[in-house]
């Protein structure tokens, strides 16, 4: 807010911006979920496993009451011939209680899920996994989600685009790469997210999860979102909460929602913030 340059962008709604912002996480200090606003929690487990999966279609979240991704199917679907003036609620009614509605209008592309799993044929995360197990000083440890050649099939192209994995002394630390951030609504997600994928996989390398390392490209606030932001500001920042896995999974594609849970969270009040599309 002090520091950010008036910048456009793509939803024509406007930013304050800087570029090259770097945050680092030690996952001894607790997991790192934001306090100063309550973060859904179920929405970020169940959309890490939608893309571990390699699911691209909205139907899993949508059964699961994660709303994330509704925006962009649902632009698209208004610029089809199918489209009869639905509303969103109506739009996400039949995506849930019509497979073949699903199929057809919940698909985002070749976004993340893809991505991870199918990268020009090559099952990324299955690699970085064997390569922890077995390689663990590469400087080489990388999953990319951004793919050019298919850039243009994607409902968004990926914000959270580069990962790298680091093994040293028995622990595993990541660094997330994020070309664009949107820091009231998207990059606390993103940084429980990414710290949880770190603790997965650790646990299924047998390794101690160690830093998670954020590093953002154009890091910004929407102006719809000043007011929000200065209303976290005001509120106190209050001890971070704990995050309990299911010890006995030991595979990264094993896991379920249920393997998951959250203690000690005690946040302020959620605020809320309209996505720019």
């Amino acid at each position: 807010m002090d520091n950010g340059s008036w910048k456009t962008d793509r939803t024509n709604t406007g930013t304050k911006s800087v570029f090259g912002y770097q945050m680092r996480f030690d996952l001894d200090e607790g997991f790192p979920l934001l306090t100063t606003k309550k973060v859904f929690m179920k929405a970020i487990i169940h959309e890490l496993l939608w893309f571990i999966s390699g699911d691209t279609n909205i139907k899993y979240l949508v059964d699961n009451g994660v709303k994330i991704w509704n925006e962009w199917p649902y632009e698209a679907f208004k610029r089809h011939a199918d489209y009869q003036n639905e509303t969103m609620d109506e739009f996400i009614e039949k995506i849930k209680t019509d497979e073949q509605f699903a199929r057809k209008h919940g698909n985002l592309g070749p976004v993340y899920g893809a991505q991870w799993r199918s990268f020009g044929g090559v099952d990324q995360l299955k690699t970085v996994i064997d390569q922890i197990i077995n390689n663990p000083d590469s400087r080489r440890i990388i999953l990319s989600s951004w793919n050019p050649a298919e850039l243009d099939k994607m409902a968004l192209p990926p914000c959270h685009a580069f990962l790298q994995f680091y093994v040293n002394d028995g622990m595993l630390s990541l660094q997330l790469y994020q070309r664009s951030g949107d820091v009231f609504l998207g990059i606390p997600f993103n940084i429980a997210s990414y710290s949880l994928l770190l603790m997965m996989v650790a646990q299924v390398t047998n390794l101690k999860p160690k830093e998670f390392v954020h590093t953002i490209g154009d890091a910004h606030i929407y102006s719809n979102h000043f007011e929000q932001i200065e209303t976290q500001l005001s509120r106190e920042v209050r001890p971070l909460p704990k995050m309990s896995i299911n010890s006995g999974v030991k595979d990264i594609f094993s896991f379920k929602y249920e393997d998951f849970k959250l203690e000690d969270y005690h946040p302020h009040p959620s605020i809320k913030g309209v996505v720019a599309v």
